[in-house]
């Protein structure tokens, strides 16, 4: 499904119940926010975004620990978890996705190999997240992660 479908079916569902989503986005810089604002209407159900790229905006913005990014790294569940949770504190929003990742061609790791994405999502008060590893250049990764953010995000709507 394109990511243009994704995001229609999407503005559905929140529409339907009346919700807003916020997005907190490292590796993706953008990207989800971009893709829902996109469609004409979205100011219905897209709050905001946040592009937390550096470790200080994920402090800063989201309220993220800097403790849990020293101990844990950016790239990491918790801190994924933070962000998601950060991203409903800090807006009006009933759900929202957080993606931090390595989306290369740098930065990989043996534990953290080029293409790792941490989501993290916080929808009616319910904090989830999972990982998964992306193939593919730095495009690749990064647009596979958006269309991952939005499926799930659906997924997980009552």
């Amino acid at each position: 499904m394109s990511t243009r479908a994704l995001c229609e079916q999407l503005a559905q569902a929140l529409g339907a119940r009346g919700w807003m989503l916020a997005t907190a986005e490292s590796c993706t810089g953008g990207m989800i926010a971009a893709a829902c604002t996109d469609l004409a209407g979205s100011s219905n159900w897209f709050e905001r975004g946040f592009v937390t790229y550096s470790n200080a905006a994920k402090t800063e913005l989201l309220g993220v620990d800097a403790g849990l990014i020293a101990q844990h790294g950016a790239v990491s569940e918790v801190v994924a978890r933070a962000m998601a949770f950060g991203a409903i504190r800090h807006s009006h929003a009933q759900a929202s996705v957080a993606v931090t990742g390595v989306a290369g061609p740098t930065g990989g790791s043996p534990d953290k190999p080029v293409g790792t994405v941490w989501f993290g999502f916080q929808v009616d008060g319910q904090l989830t997240s999972e990982t998964r590893v992306f193939a593919g250049d730095r495009a690749a990764v990064r647009a596979a992660t958006v269309e991952y953010a939005l499926q799930r995000l659906l997924q997980l709507l009552p």
